[in-house]
């Protein structure tokens, strides 16, 4: 019998129930059945949630409070819509705009976070020139279609660090088709150090400059980090 049990639990896909059904103690059928359901599905979510995260790659934050006074959001945003992924139901994009150490990344790694745990979203963080590197590597070894496939499946892109290291030419151009391919369809996180009049540093093409500013800007709300430089270089693990 419990033979049985366990061929047909397996069949179904039913995992937790396959390996745990003799652990549920229940007064009646109906409650037994539900229990078993409810444990099933627990499982299923947590190991989602569990892929999920593996998949976003996002640094690993410390459980420090994150400090909103010196955070200028633009008129109409709120910190939970921020933490609550609001923006990503209108595929709108958030530009994090600061010096080196302000909090940038740990408000946008918090964002991530929040949007597996709470949600179920779909996220995965590059720095920018991490992702410039892996679509270049793709485009040499011809694997670019599925690196593009891989994005578009997203809920949230996080481009971290765009402006710290300028872009060859390809790269830039291959950046660009992301952000394209990403307009109007899922949400950006940029964090840049940079204001968009030097974004020419880093695309090195002025004409390059204006178009991807242009579909980042159409939808999107520019947050400003004002605080003192460092403040949560220890709250964050680089992996």
């Amino acid at each position: 019998m419990n033979g049985h049990i366990q061929e047909f639990a397996k069949r179904l896909k039913l995992s937790w129930i396959r390996e745990h059904y003799h652990e549920i103690e229940a007064t009646t059928n109906e409650d037994y059945l539900l229990r078993l359901f409810e444990k099933e599905i627990e499982q299923r979510e947590e190991r989602k949630t569990n892929l999920l995260l593996t998949q976003a790659t996002l640094p690993k934050v410390k459980g420090t409070p994150f400090d909103w006074k010196d955070i200028i959001l633009t008129q109409g945003l709120s910190k939970e819509d921020l933490l609550n992924g609001t923006f990503m139901e209108q595929q709108e994009n958030l530009i994090f705009y600061g010096g080196v150490g302000t909090g940038k990344t740990y408000l946008a790694s918090l964002i991530g976070l929040n949007a597996i745990q709470k949600f179920g979203k779909s996220i995965k963080f590059y720095t920018a020139a991490s992702l410039v590197n892996r679509l270049l590597d793709a485009n040499e070894k011809g694997t670019l279609n599925k690196l593009f496939k891989q994005i578009e499946k997203l809920d949230l892109l996080i481009l971290d660090e765009l402006g710290y290291i300028p872009l060859h030419k390809q790269g830039a151009e291959l950046l660009f088709q992301v952000i394209s391919m990403c307009y109007e369809t899922k949400s950006i996180i940029i964090t840049t150090n940079l204001q968009f009049g030097q974004w020419n540093h880093v695309f090195g093409d002025p004409i390059l400059t204006e178009a991807v500013i242009d579909r980042l800007i159409h939808h999107s709300h520019l947050i400003v980090f004002n605080g003192d430089s460092h403040r949560y270089k220890e709250s964050i693990i680089k992996n």
